[in-house]
């Protein structure tokens, strides 16, 4: 711990003659090897501790500048060793400021009395009126917070989380602030009630105030020009810059937003982006995107979705106010100028377009295009499956995660199929099958909670919800039976079940998604039942509950799949013989060609003729496609493509493999 020492008679003389004043010399303390020339005209009050000032700091164009405090007023401040502060127009208050920090031309930082720095700020997630507050602190997880906004049917687990999180936020509560280590603060002009972590860069900030930011050394924070936050929790690896304003929000790791765009009562975990847009009582789980100035996203909650410019909802129809939410499930998408109309639920990774009233619930159709046609909608299911766009997504979520931090708060799974969307695959191809024998298969138009499905898509999409079904079922069961090199080391019908016996019992019922982390339902409901109990009852034992769920993901998956091979193919499990697994095994590989050629060929539209369009502006038909092709390149050489590609060729060779490994049984 670092000792402090009274200032000497010389060092104090020699402050005086540099313009230094103290309300109390007797409380300035610094540490040894302190430097008086190092000061210039600094004023002190209250409790002060210095250390040393022998680092230099480089600023961008290469201008150097000596640790050192000139023109600043202090007020209970510590400063750590080679920190450079200068040229503080009104004052700093009640700080603890870490070593190696640069405090340049700033008017005020203080913090003024007790506080909590924005642990505890109660946030109108979902519902503007209340009801769903979701009260946040800096180690909140999606998932925590999922549970507390949306699982209100349990008012005694709501009570007991509130009760862990109180703890927490009193734990935090002081009346001095932390600026931690290697900091930079320039140009800001009000920083109050805020702590600080190591890293972080503060750029022209027009006002931060009771917040805490969560930069670490591994993963910086950076906070910009223009920027007004209030309120707030902005966690490891995010930046807020150009004008960006935030109220009572929650900001999770690797986050970015700019351009202006204003937030109010929201919850945005890991790698949400927002620019330009709005945002008003949402939810946003991990990945959620908007970039467009005429998007508005209010009282909904989200997660892997991208907001497409003039997207809007609205969640009142002006009787009893703003009370209605609505629900985009995971990998949903808005396309341009579409509009929903709250309450309403989006199935998982469908597509919306244009405008929508109804109150449409397609949660058991996912993967669907969601229609307007002359102020009806009308319901694709499945087609999705098939769409180049949504399986680029799936690939390019987990290179995008921005999260550097050793710890992460957020655990995701980035599993397009799991038994979360097929569960509500099967209970489609239900639905389909139920409408298709009330109405005749010869009707034209079917009728599904407030949306139309025609006939020719009702056919596609118990084609496409099959073939995903055994693409998922297959690749659980070639999972199991494969040894831990990739190959089939088995001999006998005994040892496939043997293989095949699932590790636990946990999984075969319900799962859901807990914003971003798929899990089995049950599973969520015994960690409740826990925190209700008291048997839980600190915030790092829930983190590692679901730690726990994600590290057990496949082996409950496998759970899963087994229970419903029965269901899905007439195959008991238990007894499965050679021959059977070589059938399942042999739709699986049927099942993954068929939809990689979907994609191919969904991929190649974008090639085509009309796609040119735009390109060789003064030429004729050779220039066009010639400069279509030094921009986009050729179709069988782009990288997607070509991926799409060899996935046919390594799955049709890994299926090969397993039917060859179980023919010789």
């Amino acid at each position: 711990m670092k000792t402090y020492r009274p200032l000497t008679g010389e060092e104090k003389a020699i402050l005086v003659s540099r313009g230094c004043s103290a309300e109390d010399w007797g409380r300035v303390q610094v540490s040894e090897g302190f430097d008086p020339i190092r000061l210039q005209r600094v004023s002190f009050s209250g409790d002060i501790r210095l250390g040393t000032f022998n680092k230099d700091f480089t600023l961008p164009g290469g201008l150097k500048l000596h640790a050192g405090i000139t023109d600043a007023t202090l007020h209970n401040v510590t400063v750590g060793d080679d920190c450079c502060i200068r040229s503080v127009r009104r004052y700093i208050a009640n700080y603890v400021i870490g070593e190696g920090t640069l405090i340049d031309s700033v008017d005020l930082i203080l913090v003024d009395g007790s506080t909590t720095f924005g642990n505890g700020v109660k946030v109108s997630v979902l519902n503007e009126a209340g009801g769903r507050e979701v009260v946040i602190y800096d180690q909140l997880s999606s998932h925590l917070a999922y549970m507390l906004a949306m699982y209100r049917h349990r008012p005694q687990f709501v009570g007991s989380i509130c009760q862990i999180i109180d703890r927490y936020v009193e734990s935090v509560r002081s009346d001095v602030g932390t600026i931690g280590a290697g900091v930079t603060i320039t140009g800001v002009a009000e920083i109050r009630n805020v702590k600080i972590g190591d890293a972080c860069t503060v750029s022209g900030a027009s006002l931060l105030s009771n917040g805490t930011i969560q930069s670490k050394k591994e993963a910086p924070v950076v906070i910009g020009q223009d920027v007004i936050c209030e309120d707030f929790i902005i966690c490891s690896n995010s930046s807020v810059t150009d004008g960006a304003m935030l109220s009572r929000c929650f900001v999770g790791q690797a986050c970015r937003f700019g351009h202006a765009y204003s937030a109010s009562d929201s919850l945005f975990f890991c790698n949400c982006q927002g620019e330009n847009g709005e945002a008003c009582a949402i939810f946003a789980g991990p990945f959620t995107v908007t970039h467009h100035k005429s998007t508005l996203l209010i009282a909904g909650m989200f997660s892997f979705m991208n907001a497409g410019s003039g997207s809007n909802q609205s969640n009142h129809m002006y009787k009893l106010g703003p009370i209605h939410q609505g629900t985009l499930e995971r990998g949903a998408k808005t396309s341009s100028d579409s509009y929903i109309l709250w309450p309403s639920r989006v199935g998982a990774f469908s597509l919306v377009m244009g405008r929508h009233i109804t109150h449409s619930d397609t949660t058991n159709l996912p993967f669907s295009y969601l229609i307007e046609k002359g102020e009806t909608s009308y319901l694709a299911p499945g087609v999705n499956l098939r769409s180049v766009g949504t399986i680029r997504d799936a690939k390019k979520w987990p290179r995008r995660d921005g999260r550097t931090d050793s710890r992460k708060l957020d655990f995701i799974n980035f599993n397009l199929l799991s038994p979360f969307t097929v569960q509500k695959m099967l209970k489609g191809l239900k639905t389909l099958e139920n409408l298709q024998y009330a109405s005749g298969e010869l009707s034209d138009v079917y009728s599904f909670h407030s949306v139309k499905i025609t006939n020719s898509s009702l056919k596609k999409g118990l084609e496409f919800y099959r073939i995903a079904v055994d693409k998922f079922m297959g690749n659980s069961l070639i999972s199991r039976l494969q040894d831990p090199d990739g190959g089939f080391s088995f001999s006998s019908e005994a040892q496939i079940r043997e293989r095949l016996r699932p590790d636990s019992p946990v999984g075969s019922g319900e799962w859901v998604d807990v914003s971003g982390l798929i899990a089995p339902k049950s599973e969520i409901a015994a960690l409740m039942n826990g925190i209700e109990r008291g048997e839980v009852d600190t915030i790092e034992e829930i983190q590692e509950a679901f730690e726990s769920m994600m590290s057990h993901y496949y082996s409950y998956e496998w759970t899963w799949a087994f229970q419903h091979i029965s269901q899905i193919y007439g195959i008991n499990p238990s007894k499965m013989t050679s021959e059977e697994a070589i059938s399942i095994i042999r739709r699986w590989k049927d099942a993954v060609v068929k939809l990689d050629n979907m994609v191919y060929e969904d991929a190649r539209k974008e090639f085509n003729l009309a796609a040119k369009t735009g390109f060789g502006a003064d030429g004729d038909r050779l220039q066009k496609e010639s400069d279509f092709e030094q921009v986009r390149g050729d179709f069988e050489s782009n990288d997607f493509v070509r991926s799409v590609l060899d996935h046919i060729r390594v799955k049709s060779e890994l299926g090969d493999r397993a039917i060859a490994a179980l023919e010789k049984i």
